[in-house]
Parts: structure tokens; sequence; C-alpha cells
């Protein structure tokens, strides 16, 4: 589909090996798959410029996973090693600025007719997401963060690249202004319903299926959407927090905190809570659909199978 239109040069291969490997290791190819489908409810063939623009959005997303297992200390991404952990932080950074350079060399190959828009909006998009993460890690430090605080912090963080994604395609196709702005909308409710299922699946998914170790927020201390439901919904606040912010050294001690926690969890019914807001915003999501004059089936399967793990 895009993987044969991202290249990387040879040399020097300490800066461009762990773009291939980062590439190489796989995931779904979210956002790509968004842009293509967006753009083929509008023309039925996508040539080279188009899925080279798809490409660029892989490619972006894929520099931002580089730089935040750094600030995360993720020591795996989909099942393997993080770049960091590979090779070391120095690359890791430097791979990750030269694969945000590939992604604008790549979103340049939009046709003339509408490269100005499509690039101003990668450009706004890539400029939101970094502002999404800076939120994120000020959370660490916040005592308390409400739930608007998350839901803009995610919506900046996530939603706004699926968003451009769905939008992107739009443009590239020439559709009407007013479908470009309908799969925005899509792509971004789409996009909150996405980050609210990460964040249940991180508790409660499959570790072979999720492609990172589960628990990995507790162990974190990171706020998730279950961590602030929670804590709006307990009468011990001081309880939780203690379980949450318990510092662990051993397995046995991390194994147990994350039982604990998911255990408060499940007496306050956040899990339940997450999933009927995960199917909430993937109903808004095609709501915002509703009037556009065009066979809208495809992205209902898109957003079934990009949220249903969560259902």
């Amino acid at each position: 589909m895009i993987d044969d239109v991202i290249k990387f040069p040879a040399e020097p291969a300490g800066l461009y090996d762990p773009l291939r490997y980062m590439i190489g290791i796989g995931g779904k190819r979210i956002r790509p798959s968004l842009c293509l489908a967006a753009y083929g409810l509008f023309r039925s063939e996508a040539g080279e410029d188009v899925r080279k623009c798809a490409a660029a959005l892989e490619v972006f997303h894929t520099f931002t996973l580089i730089h935040d297992d750094i600030m995360d200390r993720s020591p795996l991404r989909r099942g393997v090693p993080t770049v960091w952990k590979k090779w070391n932080e120095d690359t890791a950074i430097l791979s990750g600025d030269v694969m945000l350079i590939e992604a604008y060399k790549l979103i340049m190959n939009a046709p003339e007719s509408c490269r100005g828009a499509v690039v101003d909006l990668f450009s706004a998009t890539a400029a939101q997401v970094c502002e999404g993460q800076q939120f994120d890690m000020e959370f660490e430090s916040q005592e308390c963060v409400s739930m608007e605080e998350y839901k803009r912090m995610i919506g900046l963080k996530t939603a706004v690249l699926l968003a451009c994604s769905a939008k992107t395609g739009a443009l590239l196709a020439g559709a009407p202004e007013p479908d470009c702005e309908a799969l925005y909308r899509y792509g971004y409710e789409l996009g909150m319903a996405f980050q609210i299922a990460d964040d249940y699946l991180d508790a409660y998914g499959d570790e072979k299926v999720f492609g990172k170790p589960i628990g990995g927020d507790i162990l974190n201390g990171k706020k998730s959407w279950l961590t602030i439901r929670a804590l709006d919904k307990t009468d011990d606040r001081k309880g939780f927090m203690e379980a949450f912010c318990r510092s662990c050294s051993t397995e046995a001690e991390r194994k147990g905190k994350i039982a604990d926690v998911k255990a408060m969890y499940d007496a306050l019914g956040v899990g339940d809570d997450a999933r009927a807001e995960v199917i909430r915003y993937s109903d808004s999501a095609m709501a915002a659909l509703s009037n556009l004059g065009v066979d809208t089936a495809p992205l209902r399967e898109f957003a079934d199978k990009l949220v249903g793990r969560a259902k």
C-alpha cells in the first residue's frame, strides 16, 4: 500500500537503520489507511503522489513514537525493543529528527492544486501533536488533572492526526470543503475513541495483541482516562493515589501494584465506563458523515476495526 514509497538513504547507517527498523516492525498503518480510505470515497485510483502523502502521515507518526518512547522510558514497542533501547538515546533523538524531515519530503508530493492546503494542515497538526505531548508530560507532575484537561490533551496528541489523515485524503481527492470538514470531524471523534480504547487496553488488553506490556500506565503512574475517571468516582482518593503512586522494585511488586489498581478500577466500574465512552465517540464519528453524498460504509468498517476490541 504505502511501504514501497517509504525509502531511506543507505548511509550513514547509524542514522537511517533505526528508521528502517521502526518502519519494518510493522503496525497497523492506521493513519495512511484512513487517508486512502477517505480519498477512495471520491476517487477510484490512488497514484504514487497520493500514496506518498499517505506515507508522510505514517512517517510523521513513527517520528513521534521514537521520541515518545524516550520520554516515557518505554522498553518495548510492538513487542520489540524501542530505538533508544536497541541503540541509545542520542541515536533515537537524531533519527527521530531526520524522520520528521522525511515526512515533510513525502507530503510535498501533494498535487500542486491542493499542496498548500495539505502542507498547511500537516504543519498545523504536527505542532498540535507536540503541544499534546507537552501537556501529557506536564500532567505527570500535576496532582489533579480534570477530565476536560485530559480530553484536550488526547485531542491534540492523538485525535488531530487521525483528523488530519481523513481530511488530507479528501483534499487530495478534490472533495468539496464541507465534505473535507466532515471527514476531519469524523477523524477527530474516532481519534478520541481510539485513545480511550488504548487506555482501556493498557489495563485490560492482551499483551500479545496490544504489542507492549499490560499495565504500563499503572506502573509509570501515568494519568490515563481510567485513572481520572476513578478519581472522579472514588470516595477514597487518598487510598487510590497511594496504590497508584506506590513504587516497585521487583517483578512481584509490579504485578501486585497492577492487580491492586485494576481491582479498584473494577470496583468503581471505570473499565465499563471507558468502553461506553469509546462507543459514544465512535457513534459521534459516524454521525459526522451523515450528510456526505457518498457511500461511507468503508469508514464505518474502518472505525469498527480500529476500536472494536475495546467495545
